[in-house]
């Protein structure tokens, strides 16, 4: 008997340190709410998961998650990790989205909006459906420990938020710490309906951690929308005060420096006079990734040229920690 009980003693340890390692990954759920109000229960982290909207494949890459990614959306292309992915567009029907039986789907609620029978199908036929986009920094950071719960990098998240942290106050320590030494800076979002960001959007964030000041501070976004009218005789009202003028440039504005400078009444515009207009593209400015450093960066370079070489070494530095990208 007393050899039994010394063997049990001497197991003992042997169990407990094996509840130990287990208890973290088996036996913790959380309830995770999306954009839409939809309330999902996460018990293991999810490991077929398809991606339609660029910075969640982006994000999820960055992670390290991407070999859980089974398909993205055809527009994605970025990082180099995920360019064999299997393409899927929500403009699909639900079969094919069935046949390659993933566990997780990623939207955007622009995607519900336009597809809700689609999203009805997917979500009846068992399908987990999460819809996130955040809309400023703080629902940024946020959205990246989402997606680090979804798929079980919650450590790496948090590092991406402290990382990007860290990386801002290096970035501002460059620039002018009084106000008034900034340029002010109108920000164009579509140039041919002269539209330009609401105060809270991410990209605003960018152009002020990038030095410069927003024109455009009174600009009102409709309908949950980051993107503000902001029309072409407000603009013009503040011709004499815009040092700089950004416009950003991609799918979403594919303008050109010279459309820009030959825009009727455009001439009035003190940068239009200086010839400081800049263009930067959209998935440096407009997405919640870490990539928006390099906007940042790009933005400085743009508002404070003598800052350019030391500021990128600065992002590729924390960039490059992540072999992903």
């Amino acid at each position: 008997m007393h050899s039994k009980h010394s063997e049990l003693f001497t197991f003992l340890p042997f169990l407990m340190a094996l509840l130990a390692l287990c208890l973290p990954t088996c036996a913790v759920s959380l309830e995770l709410t999306d954009d839409e109000s939809q309330t999902i229960t996460v018990t293991t982290p999810f490991s077929r998961i398809i991606s339609l909207y660029p910075a969640h494949t982006e994000n999820l890459a960055f992670m390290g998650c991407d070999t859980a990614l089974i398909g993205v959306g055809e527009s994605d292309n970025y990082p180099e990790s995920i360019s064999r992915k299997p393409l899927f567009s929500y403009r699909d029907n639900a079969e094919i989205f069935l046949a390659a039986q993933p566990d997780l789907i990623l939207i955007r609620p622009m995607i519900s909006r336009s597809q809700p029978e689609l999203i009805e199908q997917l979500r009846a036929s068992g399908i987990t459906i999460i819809s996130l986009q955040p809309t400023s920094i703080d629902q940024m950071f946020t959205y990246w420990q989402k997606l680090g719960q979804l798929c079980g990098q919650t450590e790496k998240a948090a590092s991406m938020v402290e990382q990007f942290k860290d990386t801002i106050a290096e970035l501002k320590a460059n620039i002018p710490q009084q106000q008034s030494d900034r340029p002010l800076v109108y920000f164009e979002a579509i140039h041919d309906k002269m539209k330009t960001f609401s105060p809270t959007a991410i990209s605003v964030f960018a152009l002020t951690a990038g030095g410069g000041r927003n024109v455009a501070d009174d600009a009102i976004g409709r309908n949950n929308s980051n993107i503000a009218p902001y029309g072409k005789e407000r603009i013009l009202s503040r011709a004499d005060s815009i040092d700089i003028f950004l416009s950003q440039t991609g799918r979403m504005n594919r303008v050109t420096v010279d459309e820009i400078y030959n825009e009727p009444g455009f001439q009035l515009i003190k940068a239009i006079q200086n010839k400081s207009v800049f263009l930067i593209e959209e998935e440096l400015v407009s997405r919640p990734t870490m990539r928006l450093l390099t906007g940042i960066s790009k933005i400085q370079s743009f508002l404070y040229p003598r800052l350019q070489s030391s500021q990128q070494q600065v992002v590729r530095h924390e960039l490059h920690q992540n072999p992903q990208l």
